[in-house]
Formats: structure tokens, sequence, C-alpha cells
């Protein structure tokens, strides 16, 4: 069986390319398609697969500016020539879905996001852009939701990395989608368990404006207890600028010094909607509990009371009562019980279920080629 699996760019190693990771453990003579690809930038299991990048990587600055060349995409995609292959996977969260298969191939599609940037975030995204990339993208965006909709239907069957995400694929595309939650190395976060944490929460991840990173510095100034901020991005000199002495930013640090802070914090504070969450549930790994927006992909991997609590607007008052009403109760987290909720979401969970749900769609297609009439007739 020949295979394909087409990723959206291939930068740097984040979410979306740790479940790649795990679709080339799956398929180790997978061939990679991608529009623009930095080798040094990626891990040897990824490198170890013949990678083929779009034209996109060979236009000015492509691999360092390729989101620019966003409109081009849809050609780029459309340009492959993926006949020679029985299953394509894309995982998209930027254009990778819209390939054109041979009739009789099986095409997968694993969705991490449908593109925010025209959809659910247009508004945010076109409110932080420059002057003339606000202009421009109420008639970009329109033409690539148009393209985006339509290769919707080149699919055969989706697979969401959440329900939250699911519908969005429904609202978005109009599609159903099964639900196959992400890979997380939960076993890279053990360690000894501390008799107390120590005094302080924790923020981790990109700060930027959607994520809502702002919500905790602004509850954590006004209330005075410590908080340490991990993590880089366009938000950080504006929140620096705005925090009490109470808060420290340590930018980017080593997977070791976040794993530290990870087994270390009172508790994690996660404010945005994230399509799944994957740091959650590293803290969680870690024996910590989680203080969560209840919206998203958080409301999945979080157990009121058990895992984690939640708050409810988002606001700086409702993450204040929410700190107050952990503290009340932040001896009775289990840090076991937390690492073991967090075990349900390991990488063979995903290889298992991911190859299940394929090989179960591969047993449905060739099940109608040998009984097209029974096809035709069930459709």
């Amino acid at each position: 069986m020949k295979v394909a699996i087409v990723h959206y760019w291939l930068v740097g190693m984040r979410g979306g390319e740790k479940v790649l990771e795990e679709f080339c453990k799956l398929y180790p003579q997978a061939d990679i398609y991608t529009h623009a690809a930095i080798p040094e930038n990626l891990s040897d299991t990824i490198r170890r697969h013949r990678i083929t990048e779009t034209f996109i990587a060979r236009l000015p600055g492509g691999r360092k500016h390729y989101q620019k060349y966003l409109p081009l995409m849809p050609r780029a995609l459309e340009a492959l020539d993926l006949t020679g292959y029985d299953l394509v996977i894309s995982s998209e969260s930027g254009p990778a879905k819209g390939v054109i298969t041979h009739p009789d191939a099986l095409h997968v599609c694993y969705c991490h996001s449908p593109m925010r940037y025209i959809w659910d975030q247009y508004h945010i995204y076109r409110a932080e852009a420059g002057r003339l990339t606000r202009l421009m993208m109420p008639w970009l965006a329109h033409r690539l939701r148009i393209w985006d909709t339509a290769s919707a239907a080149r699919v055969d069957h989706f697979v969401a990395n959440s329900g939250f995400i699911a519908r969005r694929i429904a609202k978005s595309w109009r599609r159903e989608a099964a639900v196959i939650y992400p890979p997380v190395d939960v076993s890279a976060f053990s360690g000894p368990d501390l008799a107390e944490p120590e005094d302080f929460y924790l923020y981790a991840g990109e700060l930027a404006s959607y994520k809502r990173p702002d919500l905790v510095v602004d509850a954590f100034t006004r209330s005075g207890k410590p908080l340490v901020v991990i993590g880089e991005g366009s938000e950080r000199r504006a929140l620096e600028a705005r925090a009490g002495s109470n808060v420290r930013f340590l930018g980017r640090v080593s997977f070791e010094d976040l794993k530290d802070h990870y087994r270390r914090c009172r508790a994690l504070v996660f404010p945005g909607v994230e399509d799944f969450g994957i740091i959650p549930l590293e803290v969680m790994a870690s024996g910590r509990p989680v203080l969560a927006f209840a919206e998203g992909g958080a409301m999945e991997t979080v157990i009121e009371g058990r895992t984690g609590m939640f708050f409810h607007e988002p606001t700086v008052e409702a993450v204040l009562e929410g700190v107050e009403a952990l503290e009340r109760v932040l001896p009775g987290f289990d840090p076991q019980a937390l690492r073991d909720h967090a075990a349900g979401f390991t990488a063979e969970r995903f290889r298992a279920e991911f190859k299940a749900f394929v090989e179960a769609r591969q047993a449905e297609l060739a099940h109608h080629r040998t009984n097209p009439q029974g096809a035709v007739a069930a459709s």
C-alpha cells in the first residue's frame, strides 16, 4: 500500500507535528507532502521520510514567510500528483486537504482545526493585521472560504482532534467527523511527588491575544498571588508593562525547566479556547490540577473536581473567583488520579484508534469495489 501524508507546513515541532510523528510511525513507508519544510527544525522520525514541497517553498522567502502565500496554496495543493497512492492522509490546520487523489484512493483528513484565519478567528486576525493586510483580507478570505468548503467534498472521511473541532467541521463544511484525541507523551512528565506544591500558579503557552494571557496576568496582578508565565509571543511586551512585581516572565524555557515548573506549581491557569489543549494534560501527567475556561477542548480533558476546575466567563473577576474556589479544595486533588486520567491520551492509544479507523474505512471501500450494485443501492 502506497501512503501519502499531506501536512500544511513543516517549520517546527508543535502539536500538529507531534501528530504527524505518530502517522510516520504507523506508516513508515509514507511520503510526506508540505508547502514548506525546514528539515533542521524537525524530528528524526519525520526527516526519515521523503519530503516533497509545493511550489510555495520556491517563491521568494517561501520557507520563512510561507503564510503570506496563503492565497496561492490551493493551486499549490492541486498541482501535486498523488495518483499513485492508495491512502492519503491530510493533516489540516492550514491548507492541506485540498489535494486531488486517485478515484480509488482513500482520503482521510485528520483535522486539528478548520483554518482559523478565515473562519472562527477571522475578525481577530484581521484586527491585529497590518493596514494593507486588513484591506486585502475581505477579498482574499472570501475566495478562500469558497475553495475551502468545496475542497472538503474531496475528503472521504474526517477525523477531528476533539468534539469541539468536530462541531466546527460541521459548522464550516457541513461534514460529520469521528473524534480521535491527539497523542500526549504523558510518560515524559512523570516525577517524584512533592509533599506540598510551591507557592506559584502557572501560565504556559503562546502569548497571543486569542489565548487570553491578559486575563491571567491582570487577575494575579490584582490579587498579588505569585504567577509564573512561560512562553513568548506578540503580547509579551504589553503584558510585562501591565504586570505587577508578583508576575515573573520566563520566556521560552528548556523542556526540563518546563517539566519542573509543571511539577512544582500549585495549578495551571488555562484561559484560552483551544481546539484540544495538550498543555493541561501535560500538567495533569505531572500530578498538578488545572483551572480552565469552560469552553473548547478543555471541556473534554478537564474533569471538574477530579483533575481541575472551571471558570465560566472570560473576565478577570471570573479568574479571581476560580482561583479562590480552587484554593479551598486544592489539597484534595490526588496526583495519581491526575496522572491516571492523563494516561488515557497516550500515543499508543492514538495509533491504535487511528489505525482501526483507517482499516475499517478501507474494508468498506474494498466491499464497495467488489459489490458495486450494493454500494449504489446503499447510496
